[in-house]
């Protein structure tokens, strides 16, 4: 989640690392990601195009195995490369049942799609590494620094992705289950601070945006929640994100240690955020702040120092800021826009006149979880959020700056600036017609993954993570999937 990099979020929990950065550095206090889903993002981040132009539409479909990423150009341009932990851009090794929620979301049907999300604690105050396989990552890393990139002649990019502070899987709920479980030991527990902790304040669940309903019913929040509860998921949520503060800690102390760190340029950032059960929910997959918003802190030689830049910018503008370091030509085609004038402290006068930063970013949503194609566009202090063709769902307007928490859609009430933001999204992306295209999409995968099985399809179906709920009234169920079908 962004907002823990800056005030007044931050306040919840010691991020040492973070605020290293921040000093040296610069933090970016509206970085938006441009589809709220780990495969989606990473597809837009790894290729400088929006999420509608690679048709990454779920979290098993991202970019064509052979897209010529950023990292790519560099090594076609001297640079020495070398990747380490999550990927996920080509596509996510998610189950069956992840690529056939996405596909169904389109069924008049509400099934539970994930475990209740809980709070977990293991081990004791001495239990530091509670993500074993980003911390091994992360040694790789520290390893690669010392001992490869000190003795390059050749400039050098270094890729870590980290799963943290993703939730973990929920064995409690099956085999196939999510990932709702927020687990984590004393030792990160002790850096939060709980008198910190803000309870989300919820709407009813009749006041609730369908959309926001069925995301809150097959996310497993529907039902009762204590404060305690509540609050401990997100101290969970928060040590999680101390934990993985400390692997950003020793990427910085291993660059200081071989006298690079003050000729790297280091960039953190993240796919996604965490909802942390604000709005009745859990995960990401919102256009919400928790959901959208991600993380964006860069320092290094040539970038300005304790700098907080308000821009809008997205993921999409990592290519083009990579290509910028490296003095590599961009592609015209990117959905993006390099960074680095911004993080000169330069004027948006001072920058090439051709190509100048738009005053909006755009994310899109097309997964599970969500039964609607979603179109976020934030420009100034509004966030408006589109659905579908435009006119079977209402879209929802939130006014940041007086409604920094998302409580009141105000899009009836303004009609003007919805009107006006409605026409300025339609001339970014043709978003009807990709929402039909997407249904399209769906509804083919699902069809041939249907003909793949056979007579076996509903003992399959049965088998999905929404098979407990499914086994109640398997009959009404299948009715639903004909009548789609």
């Amino acid at each position: 989640d962004g907002r823990l990099t800056f005030y007044p979020g931050n306040q919840t929990v010691d991020l040492p690392f973070i605020n290293f950065m921040k000093r040296y550095g610069t933090v970016f206090l509206n970085a938006y990601t441009n589809s709220p889903i780990c495969c989606p993002s990473r597809a837009a981040m790894w290729s400088g195009l929006f999420t509608h132009l690679t048709e990454s539409w779920n979290n098993f479909k991202g970019l064509d195995p052979d897209y010529v990423t950023w990292m790519d150009l560099m090594e076609k341009h001297g640079y020495h490369t070398q990747k380490y932990g999550k990927l996920d851009y080509t596509s996510g090794h998610h189950s069956v049942s992840n690529r056939v929620e996405a596909w169904t979301r389109d069924v008049d049907f509400l099934l539970r799609q994930e475990g209740r999300p809980m709070a977990k604690l293991t081990g004791d105050r001495k239990h530091v590494r509670v993500m074993e396989a980003d911390w091994q990552n992360t040694d790789k890393a520290v390893n690669w620094i010392k001992k490869e990139a000190t003795n390059l002649t050749q400039p050098f990019v270094l890729y870590l992705g980290l799963n943290l502070p993703h939730p973990y899987p929920s064995p409690y709920a099956g085999e196939n289950f999510g990932s709702s479980t927020f687990l984590t030991s004393p030792f990160w527990l002790e850096k939060v601070t709980y008198e910190a902790i803000k309870i989300p304040k919820w709407s009813s669940l009749s006041e609730m945006h369908p959309v926001d309903y069925y995301s809150s019913y097959t996310k497993n929040c529907t039902g009762e929640f204590t404060n305690q509860e509540v609050r401990n998921i997100r101290a969970f949520y928060y040590a999680m994100c101390a934990e993985t503060d400390a692997m950003l800690g020793e990427i910085i102390s291993a660059l200081r240690d071989t006298k690079l760190l003050k000729k790297t340029i280091v960039i953190f950032t993240a796919d996604h955020g965490e909802l942390a059960m604000e709005h009745r929910q859990f995960y990401k997959m919102s256009m919400y702040e928790g959901s959208s918003h991600v993380p964006l802190l860069v320092m290094g030689p040539g970038v300005k120092e304790q700098q907080q830049i308000p821009n809008v910018v997205s993921l999409v503008d990592i290519y083009p800021t990579m290509l910028d370091i490296a003095r590599i030509p961009a592609p015209r085609n990117l959905s993006g826009y390099s960074l680095i004038p911004l993080l000169r402290g330069k004027a948006e006068s001072e920058v090439s006149p051709t190509r100048l930063r738009p005053s909006w970013v755009l994310s899109e949503f097309h997964g599970c979880n969500v039964n609607s194609s979603t179109y976020m566009l934030r420009t100034g202090r509004w966030k408006y959020i589109a659905y579908s063709d435009g006119r079977s769902v209402l879209p929802q307007l939130f006014d940041l700056t007086a409604d920094p928490n998302e409580l009141t859609n105000v899009a009836i009430k303004l009609p003007a600036i919805t009107r006006s933001l409605d026409k300025m999204l339609h001339s970014i992306v043709n978003y009807p017609k990709v929402s039909s295209l997407v249904q399209e999409y769906n509804k083919r995968q699902f069809i041939s993954w249907k003909q793949s099985l056979g007579q076996n399809y509903s003992n399959v179906i049965a088998n999905l993570r929404w098979h407990q709920d499914w086994l109640k009234e398997p009959k009404k169920y299948e009715n639903a999937i004909d009548k789609w079908l």
